[in-house]
Order: structure tokens, then C-alpha cells, then sequence
């Protein structure tokens, strides 16, 4: 360690093993030996405790030095059918995003940061997987704040790389330099940055409908952001072998729904006049966009527990602490929404952190019963909702 000298040449003529014995196995003959004996014990103490203490703070600097980020994508086009924004950047050269039409100069496809990042190398695939449509005629440019660009290379045959040695990066733009023959098409975007940027492990895209609202469409696209940024994270809760969640969701803002909002398949409908009135509440979607993941088939589930993993998601992930508080004398583990979602959280901090998921597996497979709760905690629902009940009083 720097700035720091461990001696190893104390005196040793009098820690021979000649003056050792039964009652003085260390051969100690006088006081001053003892002392010897003491600084050298303290010393090597102290380094060792040194070291360990910078081995500990060099752990944690590292793991929040590689603390992954998130990410969104945008276009000024629409994507042609099946062929999402998000699938520039999922890790997959197999997969690509297309506009719908042919691009024109004023077009371009933008990837913004959580956050600045800073950018070791920086490198673009575009074109479909076997060359098609591979982009000639465009610029690579990125960002310090998301608002102005720098040009930093061309495209060449369908490819643009870049070293950036450590520069600080918000957002990368790809810019067409001219009017395109053909639909913009990116492969895939890949940067070597500090901290790395997350994938999208669920590849989803968000399309929005506010044709009844038009004066609703900046609030609406945020909102949609929101959920996209949220999808791996819902997915991630509600896994499941085999199961392979929706890519294309559409949100729709209608004036003639006086409910809040709900969820068909892989359609999501707000009331334009409860989201007029209450802007904030963003996590409504969130909640409905778990319905989506569900994609409970079968008949027979009850009502309470899937609106309760819903509220679980968004209360005890997305927004943790804006659940409220439950009066325990009138509190029923089948309540519904937020009540059944604490209900939940309490079992999967006591029993099971797995607990949500393989209840979501089981109404996914249509294999959920009651005795589910006993399968997975050894104790009836009744007695847990008990237990739960009396935990809410202290």
C-alpha cells in the first residue's frame, strides 16, 4: 500500500526456540521482547485492516461504477409493421427496425440515455441482416445534452464506428444526409460506455391514438416512454417459461370512456377527461400495461388477485411508497388493487420474494386453486391474511 512500510527486521535472537518452553513457548526472556512482539502484532493489524477496508470501498465504487442504465428510442417515422425502434438495440443483429416509408433528409432515429454516459467506442449496423437497404447517405452524430448534435463519422457501406475515448454521450443520433429510396433500416447500435447501457431484453414498442384528444399527443408519447422504459422490468416480475410477451402495443385516449383506464389484449384505453384532470397519475398505465404481460387465457381467476399483481407491479416496483396506508381492521387479502398488492409484498418479504411470479405462472397456465397459498408458505390464506392483518397494526 502506498505511503505505507511493514518492517520485517525486528530483532529475533531472543524469540529463539532454545528459550523456549512449557510455561514461555515464545521464548520471551525480558520486557522488551514482549513490546517487540506487541508493535509487530499492531502493525500487521493495522495493515490488514487497512487493506480489507480498501478492498471493501474498491467493491463498492465497482458495483456502482457498473450499475446498468436505461434507454428510449425514438423516430420521426413510423415503423413498417413487426419491425419496432427497439430492436436497434437488443443486443440481436438478426433483428432490425424499418421506417414505414422511405426516408427523407429531415428524418433521423435517435437512442437517449437514462443519463450521460461516458462512450469508449461507439458502432452502427444498419441495413436488413443479408444487406438490403443498407444506409450510404447519412450522418452519425451524438449529443452532450439531447438538444445539440455533433456530426462524429459517415456512414460507409452500411456501417459507421467510432472511438470516442471516455466522451460524454446523452443521446446518438442517426441523420440521413439526403431524400432515401429506401425505408430507413438499423440493425443494431452498439456502445462500449461507463456505466453500460441496459438492452432492451423485451423489445416493445408503443404506439399511440389521440385522435379524440389531439392536444393530449406530448403527454401521451411521455407516458408511453414511461411504459416502454418499464416493460423489462414487468416482464423480468412476470416471467414465465415459454411465454413470449407482446412487441406492439397501442394506447388510445377516448373521449367517450368515463372510466379510468383498462386493458384488452394488447390495447390500452385512458379516459381523456380523468387524465385531463389528473395528469400525475402515469402509473395507471403502468398498471394496465401489466395486464397486457399477464395475458391470462383461462377462465375462472379471480378478479381480486389479478388486479392485485397489477397494483403489486406498480406500488411495490414501479412506485414504491405511494401505496398508502391500510386500515388493518378493514383490510382482506382479497380486496383488490392496492389492498391485495400489500397483502402480496408482505408475503414476498416473509416467505417468498418469488411468491408474485409463480402465483402469476399458475394463472398464466391456468393451474391456480386456492391451496396455492398453502403449496407455496405452508399456511392457508386465511391464516396468512391473519397474520398479514395484525402486522398492519404495529
Amino acid at each position: 500500500m502506498p505511503g505505507f512500510l511493514v518492517r520485517s527486521d525486528f530483532p529475533t535472537s531472543h524469540f529463539s526456540l532454545t528459550n523456549r518452553n512449557q510455561n514461555n513457548p515464545l521464548g520471551i526472556t525480558r520486557y522488551s521482547d514482549l513490546l517487540r512482539l506487541f508493535m509487530v502484532l499492531v502493525i500487521r493489524i493495522s495493515f490488514l485492516s487497512l487493506l480489507l477496508a480498501g478492498v471493501a470501498a474498491n467493491s463498492v465504487a465497482q458495483s456502482k461504477k457498473l450499475a446498468p442504465i436505461t434507454a428510449v428510442v425514438e423516430c420521426t417515422q413510423a415503423s413498417a409493421k413487426g419491425q419496432i425502434r427497439q430492436f436497434v438495440f437488443d443486443g440481436n443483429k438478426e433483428t432490425y427496425f424499418a421506417t414505414e416509408k422511405n426516408a427523407s433528409a429531415k428524418d433521423n432515429f435517435t437512442l437517449t440515455f437514462e443519463k450521460p454516459v461516458k462512450v469508449k467506442t461507439l458502432e452502427v449496423l444498419t441495413g436488413k441482416p443479408k444487406g438490403e437497404d443498407a444506409l450510404k447517405e447519412a450522418n452519425l452524430e451524438i449529443s452532450e445534452d439531447g438538444k445539440t448534435f455533433q456530426t462524429v463519422g459517415k456512414f460507409q457501406e452500411g456501417q459507421a464506428t467510432r472511438k470516442l475515448d471516455g466522451k460524454t454521450v446523452l443521446a446518438i443520433r442517426i441523420q440521413p444526409t439526403e431524400d432515401l429510396k429506401y425505408p430507413l433500416t438499423i440493425r443494431e447500435i452498439v456502445v462500449d460506455s461507463e456505466p453500460a447501457v441496459r438492452h432492451f431484453k423485451y423489445p416493445v414498442e408503443f404506439t399511440i391514438d389521440v385522435s379524440d384528444a389531439p392536444e393530449m399527443k406530448e403527454w401521451t408519447e411521455k407516458v408511453a416512454r414511461i411504459c416502454e422504459r418499464q416493460y423489462t422490468m414487468i416482464n423480468e416480475e412476470l416471467k414465465s417459461e415459454g411465454f413470449k410477451p407482446a412487441r406492439s402495443i397501442r394506447l388510445t385516449m377516448k373521449n367517450d370512456y368515463d372510466g379510468v383506464a383498462y386493458a384488452s389484449g394488447s390495447r390500452i384505453v385512458g379516459s381523456v377527461k380523468f387524465f385531463k384532470s389528473h395528469p400525475e397519475d402515469m402509473g395507471a398505465f403502468v398498471h394496465e400495461t401489466v395486464h397486457v404481460v399477464q395475458q391470462y387465457r383461462t377462465r375462472g381467476n379471480p378478479g381480486w388477485l389479478v388486479e392485485g399483481i397489477a397494483d403489486y407491479i406498480r406500488f411495490f416496483k414501479y412506485e414504491p411508497g405511494k401505496a398508502g396506508r391500510l386500515n388493518a381492521e378493514r383490510a382482506r387479502y382479497n380486496g383488490s388493487y392496492r389492498t391485495t398488492a400489500a397483502f402480496l409484498n408482505y408475503l414476498s418479504e416473509k416467505y417468498d420474494p418469488l411468491i408474485v411470479q409463480k402465483l402469476n405462472k399458475m394463472l398464466r397456465e391456468g393451474e391456480y386453486k386456492e391451496e396455492a397459498f398453502q403449496v407455496l408458505t405452508k399456511k392457508t390464506v386465511q391464516e396468512l391474511d391473519e397474520e398479514w392483518r395484525a402486522s398492519l397494526k404495529k
